[in-house]
């Protein structure tokens, strides 16, 4: 199968002309033309994701590898260090991020995992919950399998949530919910979200946003080459 076909599956299914325009989804390395054996899905690339991928492949990623101009091909550098590795490899990569965040991730992590159901509104998926702010809190630990999550708490009754996997916080303008499930909270829009009462829970970027390839397997698997899901490893621990 050419890296074409694969690409014109990928824009069926959430066309790439909805990325936003700072955003880089598409085909990032590689041609067109390309005759590949297997295709890989992962949230990101790490060294453990270059060494599983086998030559002659394509690799699908939530996040791009290349978002700005590169000036310098180092092999220190995040970016540059994984494209020396794909190009040597003859790997294409194909990211879909913010068209897929719209059409597909959001709303898998809401109904698939968390078990809400409601409607989304581009980047945003909204639940009506009726439940209390710590039961709340509980169900999402247990659906996600964390032991802490960081959470601001400004009312105690939760009827409408609000979820953006990855990190939201730069859409809480437009959030009509008296919470707001996102990641990569910062502490000045932890104190904005307080002051206008909207309660936050922070369900982490990694761990919110890993779901990408199970979403997208879904929406592929039926494709005539093999598929392989493998997944980067989240750069943070707790220690």
């Amino acid at each position: 199968m050419k890296v074409k076909e694969i690409y014109n599956f990928l824009d069926e299914i959430s066309p790439f002309s909805l990325q936003e325009e700072w955003d880089n989804s598409g085909l990032n390395i590689g041609d067109f033309e390309n005759e590949i054996r297997k295709v890989y899905i992962s949230l990101d690339i790490d060294e453990s994701v270059i060494e599983e991928i086998e030559e002659n492949s394509i690799l699908i990623t939530h996040h791009p590898l290349i978002f700005k101009g590169i000036k310098k091909v180092l092999p220190d550098r995040f970016a540059t260090k994984y494209l020396i590795k794909l190009i040597q490899k003859n790997i294409s990569l194909i990211a879909m991020h913010t068209n897929f965040d719209k059409t597909h991730l959001n709303e898998y992590f809401a109904k698939k995992v968390l078990g809400f159901e409601g409607k989304k509104e581009d980047f945003v998926f909204y639940a009506d919950v009726n439940i209390k702010f710590d039961e709340l809190v509980k169900l999402v630990k247990e659906k996600i399998n964390l032991e802490h999550l960081k959470v601001v708490k400004a009312k105690e009754d939760i009827r409408k949530v609000a979820i953006t996997t990855g990190a939201g916080m730069s859409l809480l303008d437009v959030i009509r919910a008296d919470c707001f499930l996102t990641g990569d909270i910062k502490y000045h829009e932890a104190m904005d979200a307080k002051s206008r009462g909207i309660n936050l829970i922070d369900i982490g970027h990694h761990e919110s946003e890993k779901y990408f390839v199970e979403a997208l397997y879904e929406e592929i698997k039926n494709l005539n080459v093999e598929i392989i899901k493998i997944n980067s490893q989240n750069p943070f621990s707790l220690i």
